[in-house]
């Protein structure tokens, strides 16, 4: 299993307390969170972005610490509270499955947008844009200072081209250690009345993806935003020499016809009722064998 340290060292977290002048550098919480601990930095122009870290108390020490930095679909907006605990987007499968990955000894960050991406739309075209990889590179770089270890992005749905954008842009210490997409969104709205209904993770540069990379679709996702076998285009244009297309089949299904609505959470876009078959398969990945 890998380990992962349960606490962060106490010299950090006083330099920390009395920084908060410097918020290129973690501002954490003063007390336990209910749900981990809640750390500000930031980011692009004069925004700053939260996330909760949680670290499993089931790691076992000695080996290295892998941290996943989790992307929600749909408009970004957890709406984080001062426990750390998601108030919105509650269905989204990876909210959902961050007790499996904790159960695999696996260190979680949910990400929440940026201070002045919160409204309705959340992140709108942003998730797009350079800007947005920089500031995903500031969250990988925290999240590494932290934990000491990988540090993976994964991303569902809409949360799927903040990932792909990240993954594509990013060199150096600011890059992720690996990638994993879930019901990726390839297929945009032309011509919507909200432009950035148009984006899809193909307006990316797939190619300059060079860190391992699983991308997984479900047979059954009725979301005409992500259907399973456009996965494939993915895969072809990812740069990466290690990379895996799986389709997860089974689940309670969904008979009805290819709609939006179909994008929510709970249903097979969301794994639903196979959470823990998707979170065990990331896992393996991760460390190194098949989905």
């Amino acid at each position: 299993m890998i380990g992962l340290p349960t606490t962060r060292p106490a010299t950090l977290a006083l330099f920390l307390a009395w920084s908060a002048a410097c918020l290129a550098q973690p501002a954490s919480a003063q007390h336990p969170a209910a749900c981990g601990e809640v750390i500000t930095i930031a980011t692009h122009g004069n925004s700053t972005t939260r996330f909760t870290l949680s670290i499993p108390q089931n790691a076992q020490a000695g080996s290295k610490p892998i941290a996943l930095v989790l992307l929600a679909g749909g408009s970004g907006h957890v709406a984080l509270d001062e426990k750390g605990c998601a108030q919105a987007l509650k269905g989204n499968s990876l909210v959902r499955s961050i007790p499996l990955f904790h159960e695999a000894g696996l260190t979680t960050a949910l990400i929440d947008a940026p201070s002045d991406y919160q409204g309705p739309d959340g992140l709108e075209e942003f998730r797009i844009s350079p800007q947005h990889a920089d500031d995903l590179g500031r969250l990988i770089s925290a999240v590494r200072a932290q934990t000491k270890g990988a540090v993976w992005l994964v991303g569902t749905s809409r949360g799927s081209i903040s990932a792909a954008n990240a993954a594509s842009r990013l060199t150096g210490p600011d890059a992720p250690d690996g990638i994993v997409l879930t019901s990726a969104l390839t297929v945009g709205t032309s011509g919507g009345r909200k432009s950035w209904t148009a984006n899809t993770v193909f307006d990316l540069p797939l190619e300059s993806i060079r860190v391992p990379a699983l991308l997984v679709g479900h047979a059954k996702d009725r979301c005409f935003r992500s259907p399973a076998e456009k996965m494939r285009g993915i895969a072809e244009r990812i740069g990466s020499t290690r990379k895996q297309l799986v389709t997860v089949d089974g689940g309670p299904g969904n008979v009805g016809p290819v709609t939006l609505e179909a994008c929510e959470g709970k249903s097979p876009h969301g794994y639903v009722e196979q959470e823990a078959e998707v979170a065990a398969g990331i896992a393996r990945f991760i460390r190194g064998g098949d989905f």
